[in-house]
């Protein structure tokens, strides 16, 4: 085994930072609630930003309020290899999802320097700012920006729900920087996340060698029916919302079933009008989230669930609307990018598997621009964007080895 094949993160130091990090913002029952560009969300950066600093990285900050901090390669002007996630959660978040990414990186870092380890290519952490677009929407709008996908201007006049803008609360909190978005080429990806599911814990594997992310579809469908006494209607005669919306609740999990493995379903939140214990709905409002790895599938998805929200309407006597709410393509990630993950997890002899990840990440939006590859590890239980997520630091300390080895065989060893 050569000296680099060797060479180890700190598992310690890795969960020590992780807990430091999950002291801002903390509540009371073991989370964490840091929303995008508040103080919480400021103190974090702060505080990261010093480790870096600290590390002998030079940060800069873009426009949107991205961090960059870089160790300087033997040859500084290739394309650097980046590496992060983010640190803003959603209300009531959990301690490792985005922060893992972010922390794990910095842990890169400081390996190479305990080694003395020089790459050629420059390494840079990156943190990218409102990816859980709980406070301000969209959601990934740092690295959407970055990869021009979004618009800056448009983004920075974006308002949380007291009018406040993102421009304005970039400056409030000391991180609206002077740095163009994008506008350089970028050598490589890497984010390290929890897998925010169940599959490997069930599976028993410890890295998950993601292959890409699935597509989205979000709709918002509205049914009409008739508002009546529950007393007086029979069930014949009557126009019932609810009763039409639970047909297409049950429909689109049927839908999702047949489309597995990788069909997923989801009515996330129902508003029932008039909302009384004896009155017939006369109109329901939902949420109705589809998705799956393959854009074939996705379009099959989405053409039943309209036929069989028109049979039932016809059935119930209802009219059923359907908006579009967002979409995302399935992305996929660069072949080489997939494969140094995986070889980086067999070299460390590490149980791996590959898995498509069902939620969205940076990453997305990073692939759009440059090699991109996503490395997960277990989270109990698979919980996540919850209080109670929780990981092994046994386990975050395998993918931040995988995340160091893949890196560096990317960034090259001078």
């Amino acid at each position: 085994m050569s000296a680099v094949e060797e060479i180890r993160v700190r598992g310690d130091r890795l969960w020590e930072s992780l807990m430091a990090l999950a002291r801002i913002g903390a509540t009371e029952r073991g989370g964490v609630r840091r929303l995008a560009l508040t103080d919480e969300d400021r103190q974090a950066r702060e505080l990261v930003v010093e480790w870096c600093r600290g590390a002998g990285l030079a940060v800069t900050v873009d426009r949107i309020g991205n961090i960059f901090a870089r160790r300087e390669g033997d040859r500084p002007d290739e394309p650097p290899v980046l590496g992060g996630s983010h640190i803003d959660t959603q209300p009531s978040g959990g301690r490792f999802d985005g922060n893992y990414g972010v922390l794990a990186m910095l842990e890169v870092v400081r390996t190479l320097d305990d080694y003395g380890i020089r790459t050629r290519a420059p390494v840079e952490l990156a943190i990218w700012t409102n990816e859980e677009g709980t406070r301000f929407q969209p959601v990934m709008m740092g690295s959407g920006v970055f990869a021009g996908i979004f618009p800056l201007e448009q983004m920075l006049r974006r308002t949380d729900l007291d009018g406040r803008s993102v421009g304005a609360e970039l400056k409030r909190i000391g991180f609206a920087g002077q740095a163009p978005c994008g506008e350089r080429e970028i050598g490589a990806y890497f984010e390290a996340h929890i897998e925010q599911g169940p599959v490997l814990e069930d599976r028993e594997k410890t890295i998950g060698v993601v292959t890409g992310v699935m597509g989205l579809r979000w709709f918002q469908v509205t049914v009409t029916g008739q508002d009546a006494h529950a007393g007086p209607t029979p069930m014949h005669l009557r126009r019932d919302a609810m009763l039409a919306a639970a047909h297409v609740v049950d429909g689109v999990n049927r839908i999702a079933c047949g489309h597995g493995p990788h069909g997923r379903a989801t009515v996330g939140y129902l508003q029932v009008k008039p909302n009384s214990i004896n009155v017939v709905p006369g109109e329901v409002r939902f949420s109705i989230d589809v998705r799956h790895a393959d854009d074939s599938a996705l379009d099959a998805m989405e053409s039943e669930m309209r036929e069989r929200c028109a049979a039932i309407a016809d059935a119930t006597g209802t009219r059923i609307a359907i908006g579009d709410l967002s979409r995302f393509a399935p992305t996929r990630f660069d072949p080489g990018m997939i494969q140094g993950v995986r070889a980086a997890a067999e070299r460390l002899r590490l149980s791996h598997m590959d898995i498509v990840s069902g939620a969205g990440h940076d990453a997305v939006h990073l692939a759009a621009i440059a090699p991109t590859g996503m490395i997960f590890v277990p989270c109990e239980g698979g919980i996540s964007h919850n209080e109670s997520e929780n990981a092994r630091p046994e386990d975050l300390e395998a993918g931040c080895n995988v995340l160091l080895h893949a890196l560096l065989e990317r960034a090259g060893k001078s």
